[in-house]
């Protein structure tokens, strides 16, 4: 079983490293054309809001609530059945998000506003995100029906389709930032086109995987359907429980739109490095990990549920550790040799490197969420991660208001830095009191190999550490060099410090075959 998990997760990591390199070269890209103006801070608020709605409902909430549902019709039920279901779901939740999309478009100066207050003093900035909001909003409903069709993908293994997915966005992107925008004396439409474009194009790539299933859905309004309704009713709470993280981004940048101009954009780059890790593992992960705890718990078998969650959480735990260490000590670096070029000026490699290394402190609370989640939505039960996530998200604006809007009025140099703290304690405090709430369930109890793991990783993390410290050198240094001369220096940083972490594992005991059994 855990070769299977590790192939499928093999597959989901790579297809999503893909994703994330795609990504990163858009990001360059944007970076270098753009840099971290007022119209990359317009695009960024204007796709941030289809892409938060998107992370909130499609991937949050209704994957959550959809995945087990499905899982638990192909268990117990036949084909016929799972295909009724598809089709009830999609009629439903099309016709939803085509009248949220409607309200949006009509909606988007009151949208902008909202999310984005700071804006409106600026008339033309303001203006600019409306326009591109426009073109935006749409992108919900496209990847909304895109995550309807991955959650019945996941459901039967076909993980590789879903995760090549992601990467046509990116490649969209690169097209209009790179070779359409620069003809064009409104770069930012282009872009917002851009993201409409990739949108359709990306419902479109799944339908012929859909057909192979035969669970291409043909759309019907059946809301009286019992497993229609049951997802509803699941969704409805994990809204809100699933997706704090983007709720505390979100206001992240709504608090970011009144700071001085390029806020947005540091905290987008450096959220953007943060966003790679998770992606290539800890978002893999989950994935994978969810159907096979909701198969576990259909078939009544709690001791295989707490044997894979165990091993998920020990897995994210050798992962995701040193990845926040090396974020954390290559901040500057990696800013300088990614973005570090073009109208992507040394204040702004500086001012990003701050955020992410703010991002970094709360990476394991990201990586832990979306590892633990699954253990609840597995069992159908969406109502304690919301109770989790109002906790958590009090927490981040009570430091909010308490802190960040204090320190920015008496003058303090990165108020932005400080935002990206907030939301980072924030995602800990969720994971630990999801932890404490499984083991208060008597759902999962923590295996006798944390007992050597733990002082393991610490170790290793610390060599590592003291490593990228060494070698890293004077980061201002980074931005006189030519950039075949950053990349080299960083994949020298990465790599020795992967091996050093690695070889300090190994020194205190750590094997492979200690992670290939659940």
């Amino acid at each position: 079983m855990t070769r299977g998990f590790l192939r499928s997760t093999g597959v989901v990591g790579s297809l999503t490293l893909l994703s994330r390199i795609s990504g990163v070269v858009r990001d360059m890209v944007y970076s270098q054309a753009f840099g971290a103006g007022t119209m990359m801070d317009a695009f960024l608020v204007a796709f941030k809001i289809p892409n938060f709605l998107r992370r909130l409902t499609a991937e949050g909430a209704f994957s959550q609530a959809f995945v087990p549902v499905i899982t638990e019709y192909k268990v117990r039920r036949e084909h016929a059945e799972v295909r009724q279901l598809v089709a009830g779901v999609t009629g439903v939740f099309g016709v939803l998000l085509f009248v949220i999309t409607v309200i949006g478009v009509i909606a988007a100066p009151v949208l902008a506003f909202l999310f984005a207050p700071g804006f409106h003093d600026d008339g033309k900035q303001f203006d600019a995100t409306v326009e591109m909001l426009r073109f935006t909003f749409p992108y919900i409903f496209f990847i909304s029906l895109v995550a309807l069709g991955s959650g019945v993908l996941n459901s039967y293994g076909r993980f590789w389709v879903p995760a090549f997915n992601q990467i046509l966005l990116n490649v969209i992107m690169i097209i209009a930032a790179g070779v359409v925008a620069p003809h064009f004396q409104n770069p930012g439409l282009v872009l917002a086109i851009g993201v409409f474009v990739a949108g359709f194009i990306q419902l479109l790539a799944q339908f012929p995987a859909l057909r192979k299933l035969d669970l291409l859905p043909r759309p019907r309004w059946d809301r009286a359907h019992e497993g229609v309704r049951r997802i509803a009713r699941l969704m409805l709470p994990g809204i809100f429980g699933s997706s704090v993280a983007q709720v505390s981004l979100l206001l992240d940048t709504l608090i970011a739109s009144f700071l001085m101009a390029g806020s947005i954009s540091w905290m987008y780059y450096a959220d953007r490095l943060v966003e790679f890790p998770m992606g290539v593992f800890s978002i893999a992960l989950a994935t994978v990990i969810l159907p096979g705890l909701s198969t576990h718990h259909a078939g009544d078998s709690p001791q295989k549920f707490n044997a894979t969650l165990d091993w998920a959480l020990r897995l994210t735990m050798i992962v995701a550790t040193p990845a926040s260490v090396g974020l954390l000590m290559l901040s500057g670096p990696m800013m300088a040799t990614l973005f570090g070029y073009g109208a992507f000026s040394t204040r702004d490699v500086l001012m990003s490197s701050y955020a992410l290394m703010a991002y970094s402190l709360g990476l394991m609370g990201f990586s832990l969420v979306k590892v633990l989640a699954p253990g609840y939505f597995a069992r159908q039960d969406t109502k304690t991660p919301v109770k989790v996530g109002i906790i958590a998200l009090a927490i981040n604006m009570t430091f909010n208001l308490a802190v960040v809007v204090p320190a920015y009025r008496n003058a303090f140099p990165v108020p932005h830095a400080l935002l990206a703290l907030s939301t980072g304690l924030s995602a800990i405090i969720n994971a630990t009191l999801l932890y404490r709430g499984l083991r208060r369930q008597g759902v999962y109890a923590p295996s006798a190999h944390w007992r050597r793991l733990l002082p393991q990783i610490g170790f290793a993390c610390a060599a590592m550490a003291t490593f990228l410290w060494w070698i890293s050198g004077d980061w201002a240094a980074w931005t006189e060099w030519k950039p075949v001369a950053r990349a080299l220096q960083l994949a020298l940083c990465v790599g020795g410090g992967a091996v050093v972490y690695a070889l300090a594992l190994w020194l205190m005991g750590a094997r492979p075959r200690d992670l290939k059994s659940i």
